[in-house]
Parts: C-alpha cells; structure tokens; sequence
C-alpha cells in the first residue's frame, strides 16, 4: 500500500537539502578535488579529543541537563564575554543543541505563529527558508547581492513596512556563501530599525572567530532584547561531527527554546559536551591560528581564479569564495559547476543552492589543504582556456 500521500504537506513538497545533493551527485566522480562543503580539513585539537577521550573513560555516559552541563554554559558565557562583550546568564540565557542546525530549529519553532514573516536576506545558507515554512511562517526573500552582498538599514526598512507581520529578520554573518560580514557601524544601523520594529533578530555567528580584517561584533551586544545569537564548536575548532551547538538570548525565548530542545534531543551527547567544555575553556588561541591558514589559502586561491576570468567580493570572514562565473559560459550555475566538475575535476557548490542572487555563480570553500587549493586552480585556469570562445 503507497502511503506516501498520507505524509504532511510540508515533508511531500520539501525538496532535498540542494548542497548536499549536488556534492552527492559528483562524489563518483575520479580524481575529484572536492572544494564543496563548509567543513574544515584541520583535525579537532588534541587536548580536545583528549577532553572527549577522558570523559567516556570516567563513564559520562549519562543523561545531562537539558540545558547542557553547567560548566560548560559556564565556559561559553565567559568566551562570549571575552571575546565579544556579550553577557549572558548561563543558567537562563543558554540552551547547549546539537549543532546550530537544531538551534535554528528550535528558534522558529519557538517564535512563529502560522502566518509570521521572516525577512531572509539572499544569497544565504539554504538551511532558513524550508526551517520557516515547517512552523507554518513567511520567508521573505530579499536579494541583497546588489548591495554588496549586506543588507542595508534603507532596504530593511523598507521591506518592513510591505510586511507589517514580520517576526524576525535572519542575520548570517560572517556570511555563507559570500565569505563577508557586517562592520560595527553597519550592524549599529540594522540595529536601530530593528529596535523600532520590536522584531527578533536570529544572528547565525558560527563563524565569529573567522574574521580577517576586523573583529567580529556580535549583534547580541547591540540588541540585548531582541537578538538570539546562535554559535558553536564546529568551524572554531574544527569539531563538526561532534555536533555541539549552542542558543543564547533573552530568559523568556531559551526557556522557550529549551522546552522544544527536549522533546527533540533531550540532551547533546555527554561526551562532546566536555569535550566543547574543554575546546570552550582552554581553546582561545585554536581559532585564530586556523584562521591565518585559511588567510593564506584564500588569497591563493582568490588570485587563481582571478586569472581564469572569475571575479568576487574578497571575503572578510568564513572560508568561502563566491565567485561570478566568466561570461563566456551562459548555462545556469547547476549545470556550469557539474561540467567544471565532470571535466576539470573540482567540485564547488552552485550558486542556485543559496537563493537569489546566487545564480551565475559558484561556491568554493577554501577549507581544504593548500596543495588541493592549487592544483583546483590549476585545473579551473585549464578549462576556462579550453573553452574560451
């Protein structure tokens, strides 16, 4: 018997995650230098696998707190505050998730009624959008890569008064897949329109200790009240598959938060938590020294594709370019980043995955070693000269 049409409406007319399927389709591919997905290729640092090694030994194997266990609410709250000058209670401001994928999660669950809005601004993350419609709510898309790739204080307004039931405005920054990020001064501005409106603001920062040029400002600083800044273990210390995220905000929305993190998780896994405890406590330094690498391999990889016709904005923060394919090629992204990778060998991501705006271009993450990073480029100055007109 097909029960398929007995599945709800949100599961039968989700399309599948577009960046994973994509890295999927051409993982079969030979010879494949993979510049896909948003993963560092550093190892997690010893002392924190050890931290992971020493607490299965001692048998924390158990249930935690929901919340997360305290010392390590304890140990993220005081990173914040040093590194950001952010204060939050870590008794009531902070749920530990796993990962920020269930942050975001729980978020819109925790805040939408059927029928909010949600400003998105585009090209972003994939993940927002379909997270929105689950909880019944609006996505309003808003194509920002006319305005350098940021949303300006003019445009938020503006969209704010065509969609008077707008909950919350999304934030991602340093961005994905763009690679740049907001100034102080520019997040002051987002922060005053915001504060008139009485919205929330969701400030997905997981790469808040990849900035190049300047120091990342955090907009819970700003918008105490209202900003609900999620972060965690995965891109500072090369810890994604440990699965460790985190929610901070106002008492009232992580209660909320927490609530649903329970009937979802119920709690992270033991052993990563005091494995993040450790990478949280003793792990200042961990970040930025990753952080010059992928300096490095940027700017190698920047000035390659400059030289095969690509142009981008220079990232400021992650570790992404987004680069605006040469014009002597006029099919769509999907199709352009499937030949590269059939006939050069390289796989990126294409720009359709990241919403408006993100057509003509490609992702390429340069979280990968140096001399992968080269022999990409290479390869894509090889083919672009193949098919030059």
């Amino acid at each position: 018997m097909d029960m398929s049409n007995q599945m709800s409406t949100f599961v039968q007319n989700i399309k599948p995650n577009e960046i994973l399927s994509f890295n999927q389709k051409i993982s079969g591919i030979p010879n494949l230098i993979k510049l896909t997905l948003g993963e560092p290729d550093f190892n997690t640092p010893d002392h924190i696998k050890q931290a992971g090694i020493k607490a299965i030994k001692d048998n924390e194997s158990h249930y935690t707190n929901p919340r997360g266990i305290l010392p390590l609410r304890q140990a993220i709250s005081k990173f914040l505050k040093d590194k950001y000058g952010l204060h939050y209670n870590p008794k009531s401001q902070i749920v530990v998730t796993s990962g920020v994928t269930e942050s975001i999660r729980a978020v819109f669950s925790a805040i939408l009624n059927p029928g909010d809005e949600v400003i998105i601004p585009t090209p972003i993350f994939s993940i927002y959008t379909p997270n929105v419609i689950c909880d019944g709510g609006k996505p309003v898309i808003v194509n920002v890569s006319n305005d350098n790739y940021l949303l300006t204080p003019q445009r938020l307004e503006a969209t704010l008064k065509a969609h008077p039931k707008t909950k919350a405005l999304v934030l991602n920054f340093p961005n994905n897949p763009v690679g740049n990020t907001y100034t102080k001064a520019q997040l002051e501005a987002l922060a005053n329109v915001i504060k008139k409106h009485h919205i929330f603001c969701i400030c997905d920062e997981i790469y808040s200790e990849l900035t190049y040029n300047q120091p990342h400002t955090s907009m819970g600083t700003l918008l105490p009240d209202q900003a609900i800044v999620m972060n965690g273990v995965s891109k500072t210390f090369a810890m994604t598959g440990w699965r460790v995220g985190f929610v901070c905000g106002p008492t009232n929305v992580i209660t909320g938060v927490n609530n649903l993190h329970v009937l979802d998780v119920t709690s992270v896994t033991t052993c990563a938590q005091y494995a993040a405890l450790e990478a949280f406590k003793n792990g200042y330094d961990d970040g930025p020294k990753m952080r010059k690498v992928y300096k490095k391999r940027r700017d190698i990889l920047r000035a390659g594709l400059s030289k095969a016709g690509f142009t981008s904005p220079e990232p400021s923060g992650a570790f992404y370019i987004f680069a605006k394919i040469p014009s002597q090629f006029t099919q769509d992204s999907f199709k352009f980043a499937y030949q590269l990778a059939k006939e050069a060998h390289v796989g990126t991501i294409p720009g359709n995955a990241f919403g408006p705006g993100g057509d003509g271009h490609i992702r390429i993450s340069y979280a990968a070693s140096t001399d992968n990073i080269k022999e990409a480029v290479r390869r894509i100055q090889k083919f672009v000269k193949t098919h030059k007109d």
